[in-house]
């Protein structure tokens, strides 16, 4: 049976994975970051990735029975033009010398194109990549909505609404480590916020067009805190103002693409009360949790996609 390996080495997670076309095994683990930091510095990521890629690998690897024929990786965030990060490096190196001594083909895709396809596999759409739809990408690097068209390849992807300052993830870390939770903040902050028991109607969220701006939060988060505010209720105000920022895209792209599929992937998109009201209003597709946060799944999906089209003489 043959295997399929993906890499991905984000900003914040190390992850490999490994698919046959039917079993689909990953391993992740988050980098580590000191008390109180807001991040990382990506020196410090790429010595990480370097560190943790061969453990995790090794252990994947120890599942698969069967030859690996194809390895694919994240060599930078986004198909937008200048899309860098020097932490993609460390997965870039491990997977040509993989694929170099198996003597198999080596796959390049961007960081978000595996988010999108781990969201569809997760919630069982892969059919969706033949058709044109809407993906939301939001997490702490990139909070913003593509517009997804299927290619000989596998798709293209086009960017039609955008953060125009802090990224989703970033506010929810800043206003985490404000309330004194540990970083990433995500998961506490939603905990945290599940125990308010106030109400907020739909927040004004400054938009430009379909893009959107999320500065605003920070400081009345701030404002909340000196007035001796719940912090329940703060983490709350923070999911609530995000999540108004993120409907009312949403709205103002389906008012252009009417009837299209619409995708979320991306570790604040794993939170359950945005996704709670998501569901409720749109017809939408989630990742589950383990495949919305980052993840090498997309990948492996991905690198097998394209070696059954290679050996298909499609591409």
């Amino acid at each position: 049976m043959s295997w399929f390996i993906g890499i991905d080495t984000s900003n914040y997670t190390t992850s490999v994975s490994a698919f046959n076309g039917k079993n689909m095994l990953f391993r992740k683990r988050l980098l580590p970051v000191k008390d109180g930091e807001k991040g990382i510095r990506q020196s410090d990521a790429v010595f990480h990735h370097t560190v943790q890629l061969p453990e995790l690998l090794e252990n994947l690897c120890s599942e698969i029975s069967g030859d690996i024929s194809g390895v694919g990786v994240s060599v930078k965030p986004s198909n937008q033009e200048g899309s860098y990060m020097p932490c993609f490096l460390s997965g870039v190196s491990v997977a040509r010398s993989v694929a170099s001594v198996l003597k198999v083909p080596m796959y390049e895709f961007s960081h978000q194109d595996g988010h999108i396809a781990a969201a569809l596999f997760s919630a069982n759409k892969l059919d969706l990549i033949n058709e044109q739809f809407l993906a939301f990408h939001v997490s702490g690097g990139t909070s913003q909505a593509v517009l997804v068209t299927p290619d000989k390849k596998y798709f293209t992807t086009e960017i039609v609404a955008d953060s125009l300052d802090l990224k989703a993830g970033q506010a929810i870390d800043r206003v985490g480590i404000m309330l004194g939770l540990k970083f990433p903040c995500g998961s506490e902050l939603e905990k945290l916020a599940l125990k308010s028991n106030k109400t907020y109607n739909k927040i004004h969220v400054f938009h430009r067009n379909t893009s959107f701006s999320l500065s605003g939060v920070e400081n009345k988060c701030k404002e909340m805190l000196e007035n001796g505010e719940c912090h329940a209720d703060i983490a709350l105000y923070c999911i609530k103002y995000i999540e108004s920022a993120l409907l009312e895209t949403c709205d103002l792209l389906l008012k252009k693409h009417k009837e299209i599929p619409v995708v979320f992937s991306g570790g604040v998109m794993s939170n359950s009360i945005i996704r709670k009201d998501f569901e409720e209003k749109y017809s939408a597709y989630f990742a589950e949790p383990q495949f919305s946060s980052d993840n090498a799944c997309g990948i492996a999906y991905l690198t097998y996609l394209l070696n059954k089209k290679r050996d298909d003489n499609d591409i």
